[in-house]
């Protein structure tokens, strides 16, 4: 059940959670704005996949307040997003870490001190953020069930619940949760002709950047090693396309990785470290990303830049939605979302010429 009662009031719409809302007059029509709560806390993928719900509730309810709640380590790839009013960061990732019970309690109370929501909406469905959605001051909180979710525990937190399986798309499972708390219709068309919604205003240098030649770039690192295709199929296909490859990294793992590549393939070229507010400058020059399961994959169909997606250990029919320039290439590998098994290493499988007919079909749309 929607959570909204909608009704007319001298030729104004009003909107009424039930709650208490702030209150402008234009004239004699008062309008009621609602102030919304987002939790979606990490990681940098699934953060993406859940903004890309923004533009729609813009779309319906252009003055209310949305607010993002995230872990610290995650909150530039939300900055200068006009459709978020405010961030608010927590840590709770680091006193998990220290095993700190007095951090954890200073992040609570730290919530606590919000200011009060019409609607809190939990788009990550963990137990700890079915608590940062509870705690954070509102009497509603919207989230997913217990049939919905990896941590059914999680939905006792929550006033109101969807459903929608687990293995569905997370694009979608976030549209849904969207869709059912605030009475709004995201539609498959909808999120095919979205908007690009990442923003920065970071300077950077473009000098690695070719002007006669397709721009692609390489995101050979993950979160875990079963997502990582092989270095040497990496310097293989950069040997199999005619144009300018250039390999991004995070840390100095990874940087260890594109200088790998670079020694199979001399003409590779390795970026410098970029802050995520650099990386969506740099990712929205490129006319191709390649690279698998991460977040700055997924930042080009954030983009709407091209890009293809390799998978193996990871459902990629979940974790991405394919356009006509977004494509994915999946091993032969049947992955349960609910169990991931991080010693299957299949996305090795996928052969290099796959990925360089599809590299080669997706550049003609820039070429």
């Amino acid at each position: 059940m929607s959570l909204i009662n909608l009704r007319w009031e001298n030729n104004a719409q009003i909107i009424s959670l039930n709650t208490h809302t702030d209150i402008l007059s234009e004239g004699r029509s008062k309008i009621y704005f609602m102030k919304i709560a987002i939790v979606k806390l990490s990681a940098l993928g699934d953060i993406i996949h859940a903004m890309v719900a923004l533009q729609f509730i813009k779309r319906k309810y252009p003055d209310c307040q949305i607010d993002w709640i995230v872990e610290e380590g995650f909150k530039d790839i939300l900055i200068n997003n006009p459709d978020i009013d405010n961030i608010h960061t927590v840590n709770i990732k680091q006193a998990k870490h220290k095993k700190s019970f007095k951090l954890l309690f200073s992040e609570f109370k730290k919530l606590r001190k919000l200011p009060r929501y019409d609607l809190v909406i939990d788009l990550q469905g963990l137990i700890k953020s079915a608590l940062v959605s509870r705690i954070t001051p509102s009497d509603k909180t919207f989230g997913f069930d217990k049939n919905s979710l990896r941590e059914s525990f999680a939905a006792k937190f929550y006033t109101d619940v969807c459903n929608i399986g687990y293995d569905e798309n997370i694009i979608k499972r976030n549209a849904k949760v969207v869709s059912s708390a605030l009475d709004i219709k995201i539609s498959h068309d909808d999120i095919l002709t979205k908007q690009s919604f990442l923003f920065a205003n970071s300077q950077i240098s473009l000098d690695l950047l070719s002007s006669t030649k397709a721009n692609v770039v390489l995101i050979p690192g993950a979160s875990f090693k079963s997502k990582v295709y092989p270095l040497e199929r990496y310097a293989k296909i950069t040997q199999e396309l005619n144009a300018n490859f250039i390999v991004l990294w995070g840390n100095e793992s990874e940087k260890n990785m594109a200088q790998q590549i670079q020694k199979i393939a001399p003409a590779v070229q390795v970026a410098d470290k970029l802050t995520l507010d650099e990386l969506k400058v740099f990712i929205a020059k490129m006319d191709l990303v390649i690279g698998g399961d991460t977040g700055p994959t997924h930042m080009a169909w954030a983009l709407n830049i091209p890009s293809i997606t390799l998978f193996g250990s990871t459902p990629g029919y979940r974790n991405t939605f394919i356009t006509n320039i977004n494509q994915i290439l999946e091993s032969n590998s049947k992955v349960d979302p609910a169990k991931i098994n991080k010693s299957d290493f299949s996305i090795s499988d996928i052969e290099v010429n796959k990925v360089v007919l599809k590299a080669r079909e997706l550049l003609q749309f820039v070429c």
